[in-house]
């Protein structure tokens, strides 16, 4: 593989084991539990559930435009730590 990239001119960037921001659905049930869990109690097992269907249920009508930005492959990219020492 490394040889394809370097012939295609890619750079091979490795990322970390665990990388919750790099995961979208990572970033959906992060969304997800502070809209239908933050501050609140529930009484049961079925009203907690239903919070998080409810929630679900309205991605793409009620919350589509702030999925979008949350979504999105928009990433910063930092140039790498030089080595040398002054």
């Amino acid at each position: 593989m490394r040889s394809i990239a370097a012939f295609a001119r890619i750079d091979l960037v490795y990322l970390p084991p665990y990388s919750p921001n790099l995961n979208l659905i990572e970033r959906v049930w992060k969304f997800v539990k502070k809209e239908a869990l933050a501050n609140r109690t529930f009484a049961d097992f079925t009203a907690f559930r239903a919070a998080i269907d409810a929630t679900l249920a309205q991605l793409g009508a009620r919350y589509k435009e702030r999925m979008m930005t949350l979504l999105s492959h928009r990433f910063e990219t930092l140039e790498p730590a030089s080595t040398s020492t002054a």
